[in-house]
């Protein structure tokens, strides 16, 4: 802790109240575009929302990750068209209780998971790192097939919700690692 009692440490940068307001919101936008963004890719179209997920945890910690997570949550709940794939207009709570809703709940634990880790400097080495950004990962599924085998059955709910994707999920998991640990190189005491 800084000799400011203003500042709050979480996950990687100590900040002011007015900074922890800005890296929420320039996180929720961060995360909006990464919904928006499809990148070609083998067997389906890639977004970079896990991706984002995961750095907003890890470099804005649980509280502050959580809180941008649930913005952009909320957000799409009122309607507004945030979510990947959403209508111009948005949909609301509809979206969010349809095949998707247990992957964007495993968005807001897998940030409080990563942001959880990383305020607790339990990602500080390379392993830790490559630990919790798979955690990270594995909660977003785990909670994503859950609620579509619920909807689908188990077994169809892996067809479509897991087996399309690991391939990209790998990469994105590569990416978080490389990216955190140049952010945390760089920024870390």
């Amino acid at each position: 802790m800084s000799a400011n009692a203003s500042v709050i440490k979480g996950g990687l940068f100590d900040l002011s109240p007015a900074q922890r307001v800005a890296g929420i919101l320039i996180a929720n936008l961060l995360l909006i575009l990464s919904a928006k963004i499809q990148i070609p890719f083998w067997p389906v179209p890639m977004t970079m929302q896990t991706f984002a997920v995961l750095m907003i945890g890890a470099a804005l910690g649980a509280r502050d990750g959580a809180a941008a997570i649930a913005l952009y949550l909320f957000e799409g709940a009122l309607g507004f068209a945030v979510f990947a794939n959403s209508p111009e207009r948005g949909i609301g709570l509809a979206y969010m209780y349809g095949p998707t809703g247990g992957y964007l709940m495993g968005f807001l634990v897998a940030a409080l998971a990563v942001g959880f880790a990383s305020g607790k400097g339990w990602m500080k080495s390379f392993t830790g790192n490559v630990v919790w950004m798979l955690a990270g990962h594995a909660i977003m599924f785990a909670l994503g097939i859950a609620w579509l085998s619920h909807l689908i059955g188990f077994n169809a709910a892996l067809a479509a919700g897991l087996y399309p994707f690991w391939l990209a999920t790998a990469l994105k998991t590569a990416m978080a690692v490389a990216a955190y640990e140049a952010l945390r190189r760089r920024y870390a005491a």
